[in-house]
């Protein structure tokens, strides 16, 4: 059984012709760094996945501070226009490539990650808030997933 995590980057500054180029604000950077904390305690992540996007990016720095990482990259499947169906396929190719690694930390935006839920837990499809964390188990035998919950910053 593998543990996936699917977060939402914190919170960004407002939409700009540059979607990709927005930078986490004050709180956003303060949002990730808790689920980082939360994150070492609770579930461990091993492997990183994350879009290429700056939030992202920024996101996932601020969780690594409190997060070791035996598996890291960054991919284009995860923006927000990305297809869920194409990122879960990938997600559980790199599962089945990199047994070595039980948990899994997804970052990535909405909408993508609602619906990367819901293909990997079909009729899930939570809403997230910025540096929402989504707990999903996976079993890589039968390539079955549970949606377990979702963890809000201010929740944790």
């Amino acid at each position: 059984m593998k543990t996936i995590l699917i977060m939402r980057h914190g919170e960004a500054t407002p939409m700009q012709a540059d979607d990709a180029a927005r930078n986490l604000t004050q709180i956003g950077h303060a949002e990730a760094e808790k689920m980082g904390l939360w994150l070492s305690k609770v579930h461990q992540p091993d492997a990183l996945l994350v879009s290429p996007y700056t939030r992202a990016q920024q996101t996932a720095k601020n969780v690594a501070k409190n997060n070791t990482f035996k598996f890291s990259e960054t991919t284009s499947d995860l923006v927000p226009e990305g297809k869920s169906q194409i990122a879960a396929d990938y997600l559980e190719t790199l599962i089945a490539a990199h047994p070595q690694c039980n948990t899994w930390l997804v970052v990535a935006h909405m909408p993508i990650v609602s619906y990367l839920v819901d293909q990997l837990s079909s009729g899930d499809m939570p809403i997230f808030n910025t540096g929402a964390v989504a707990v999903i188990h996976y079993d890589e035998q039968t390539q079955r997933s549970q949606y377990i919950s979702i963890n809000a910053p201010a929740n944790v």
